[in-house]
């Protein structure tokens, strides 16, 4: 179970708080209290809760000190910190953002029901933490980034491939409707600052906008470069007499709170309604082409709006065009293919000078896709560019479609230098971590169909691999990974033939009795027998 310490002056709130909900419900188990930030620093470095609920005022050390100092301890991740404050010191909560605090609650507001629906966003942000620091390696099973990145795109492969990785990720699509935003951060005093006060000022506002934007519907948040950033709105209800009011509402809620917390302001375009997670890429594309209206007077504009204010529309530029040739080049560090892929894309637009919106957009998101797919991505991309001012953004300030071609030129050069580097090692490490997600998920039916489609690859392509960098075949070696769990349970003495196969989830204990043969030599039963004869 995870933990929770609750952090108050008052006895009476603790109290109130414990006994507000069911905690172990909730998987949680309330570790401590305390009544300052110094008694809880000392359960803090003790215990390590999972989540800490304070009080923002407090006497000998107060929730905003707390914080920092359990940041500089233990870093961004945990504890995940609710804090607790009163209208009159609002003001502190603008502090307290800064931190990456999780959420903020008002005691004169504080219901059983927020205050579920504050825990429970927060647990699943700790999931969604376990599963990233889980899958560190490469490409082990999908990423969070690379998951959406897909799904903006049309990039998945098939229906089967994005149920299998949300699922993987346990992100929910069983929503009656969707819409997209894409955004961008916009401060003009921003740009004379230093490089690193920069990343602190878009990263703190673009953690801002992923907390505050859950507050007002389900929504997934995804940051597509520093200052760039696309929502996904979930509707839990169809909305039979839509219009774009709620939205518009929630973000220019959230864009007056940027303006007093950062002095930043946003530009965010939005796209249509759609009733299908597979019909997100379309509400993205329009989300786009709805975002290059956007300006001082008026920074945020639907796409119904947008055909009213401009009755021309240039189409944004659709990726999943090349979707096979890009997947594959990202997939498998294919330089070539990567090559042949933005020749192909520099080409088309080097014969169309006049369509600068669509080679700009073409752009970003292949600029995109390496940020969100490749490991520490932004890195990588900011390293080709650190000679260049303004690094990669100097996408943004290209002034023709024949500097833009020049750049994605530039850009495509050295990310083919990268995969040339890259490949050998990446196809190892790609069996190494198929491996490993057959080991999590042993007591399953595993498929090479199913496992690929995880992974984003073919079947034939993972096969190929397996045979290459591993001793056995796939299948061989996913039954020899079953039977030598199976041994285990056997050797326990709790278990019959039988149960054992279903704990393994063998089809039958008469296919499993066969798999079990093959690999050990004996039937169950004689290996059962040997080990207590």
């Amino acid at each position: 179970m995870y933990k929770l310490l609750i952090v108050d002056d008052e006895l009476l709130v603790q109290v109130g708080i414990q006994s507000m909900l069911d905690w172990s419900e909730l998987g949680l188990t309330v570790c401590g209290t305390a009544t300052n930030g110094q008694s809880a620093l000392k359960i803090i470095d003790e215990h390590l809760p999972d989540i800490v609920v304070t009080d923002i005022k407090m006497p000998v050390m107060d929730g905003l000190e707390l914080i920092r100092i359990c940041r500089e301890r233990y870093g961004d991740s945990r504890p995940y910190f609710i804090i607790l404050t009163s209208y009159e010191d609002f003001h502190m909560a603008k502090e307290a953002l800064t931190y990456q605090v999780s959420d903020y609650l008002i005691k004169l507001e504080l219901t059983p029901e927020n205050l579920r629906e504050t825990i429970e966003k927060v647990l699943q942000k700790i999931h969604q933490t376990e599963i990233r620091k889980h899958n560190t390696d490469v490409t082990v099973y999908p990423f969070y980034d690379k998951f959406f990145i897909s799904l903006l795109h049309d990039l998945f492969e098939s229906e089967e491939q994005f149920i299998l990785q949300s699922k993987d990720l346990n992100l929910k699509f069983d929503y009656a409707q969707y819409i997209c935003c894409y955004g961008e951060i916009i401060s003009e005093q921003a740009d004379t600052l230093p490089v690193p006060k920069q990343l602190s000022l878009f990263t703190s506002a673009l953690h801002t906008i992923k907390e505050l934007v859950g507050k007002y519907m389900p929504c997934y948040a995804l940051s597509l470069d520093i200052r760039h950033f696309a929502l996904i709105f979930c509707y839990v209800e169809k909305q039979h007499d839509y219009s774009h009011s709620q939205i518009l509402d929630i973000i220019d809620h959230i864009n007056m709170m940027l303006q007093n917390y950062y002095n930043v302001t946003l530009y965010c375009g939005i796209g249509t309604l759609v009733g299908t997670p597979f019909a997100i890429s379309d509400s993205y594309q329009y989300s786009r082409q709805s975002f290059r209206n956007c300006n001082r007077n008026c920074p945020i504009i639907a796409f119904q709006e947008n055909i009213s204010l401009n009755g021309s529309f240039h189409n944004s530029f659709n990726i999943s065009l090349f979707k096979s040739d890009l997947c594959k080049a990202f997939e498998e560090y294919d330089a070539a293919i990567l090559s042949k892929t933005i020749t192909a894309i520099c080409d088309l637009f080097s014969t169309h000078p006049q369509h600068y919106v669509q080679a700009l957009d073409a752009s970003c998101n292949i600029l995109y896709l390496a940020i969100s797919m490749l490991q520490d991505g932004e890195t990588i991309v900011s390293d080709f560019f650190q000679d260049t001012p303004d690094g990669y953004r100097s996408i943004y300030r290209q002034p023709s479609v024949e500097h833009i071609v020049t750049w994605l030129h530039t850009f495509g050069e050295k990310l083919s230098q990268l995969f040339e580097s890259k490949r050998k090692d990446y196809k190892n490490h790609i069996v190494m971590n198929v491996k490993k997600y057959i080991h999590d998920h042993i007591t399953q039916r595993l498929s090479l169909n199913e496992v690929a489609a995880v992974f984003g690859i073919s079947p034939n392509y993972l096969s190929q691999l397996f045979s290459k960098y591993n001793d056995t075949g796939f299948s061989e070696y996913i039954n020899i990974c079953k039977v030598n769990e199976s041994k285990k349970l056997l050797e326990d003495g709790r278990y019959k033939v039988y149960e054992t196969a279903q704990m393994m989830g063998f089809e039958s204990a008469f296919y499993f009795s066969k798999v079990f043969k093959k690999v050990e030599g004996i039937s169950p039963t004689e290996y059962i027998h040997g080990k207590y004869t």
